[in-house]
């Protein structure tokens, strides 16, 4: 089997910017992407913004590895399972940003009638149960939440996004952290002020309309 280079190479690339956004570490978060029934995910405890290529673990889809010198995250079984609840998902990142996570801890989903780059992107981010990391248990309840969604909360974990290639996935991650981080202070402050009925419905019109 021909390894995809290209593919081992955008993994890094995410890994290395995740990391520099303080989205991963050595020891939390994980990235893969996967084509033609091949999945390449990062390394178990490894810096991601020092991977190297021969790092990155090559999985078949009997989840036997074929490739790399480095043991796959224990997080493999999720996302070997991640891939399976839709046809259209070609990246996979999961990582514990910290306002995200915070409400993942609390088991609080993150919603707003205030901010319209949310209600139109995202509408909600909704939490899954908690499951036991390194299972696919984590991901029980998951199967229906990304019917409508690209990011989930994981319980007393973190957060899980999908996208057609894993750079996608990285984008939405980075905008729903910063977009997480926002209303977390805005709750702060004092009481959203929510907008208009009309303009409510409009923006969770364009973030259903993603959807049909």
């Amino acid at each position: 089997m021909k390894v995809n280079k290209e593919l081992i190479r955008e993994v890094m690339e995410v890994a290395k910017r995740l990391d520099e956004k303080n989205l991963v570490n050595t020891f939390e978060g994980n990235i893969s992407t996967k084509r033609d029934g091949i999945i390449y995910i990062t390394p178990t405890t490894k810096n991601k913004a020092l991977l190297t290529e021969d790092m990155i673990a090559v999985i078949d889809e009997d989840g036997k590895q074929i490739g790399g010198n480095a043991k796959p995250t224990s997080e493999l079984p999720m996302h070997m399972a991640t891939y399976k609840l839709r046809d259209n998902i070609g990246g996979v990142v999961h990582c514990h940003p910290t306002f995200m996570t915070a409400y993942a801890i609390c088991n609080i989903p993150i919603t707003t009638k205030a901010y319209p780059e949310m209600m139109g992107n995202f509408d909600t981010f909704e939490i899954v149960p908690y499951g036991k990391p390194g299972t696919e248990e984590i991901l029980k309840g998951a199967d229906k939440l990304f019917e409508h969604a690209d990011i989930v909360l994981l319980g007393n974990h973190g957060v899980l996004a999908v996208g057609p290639t894993v750079t996608d996935a990285m984008n939405k991650v980075e905008a729903a952290e910063a977009i997480t981080k926002t209303l977390f202070f805005a709750n702060m402050l004092g009481q959203q002020v929510d907008l208009p009925e009309g303009d409510i419905e409009h923006f969770k019109n364009i973030w259903s309309s993603k959807w049909k």
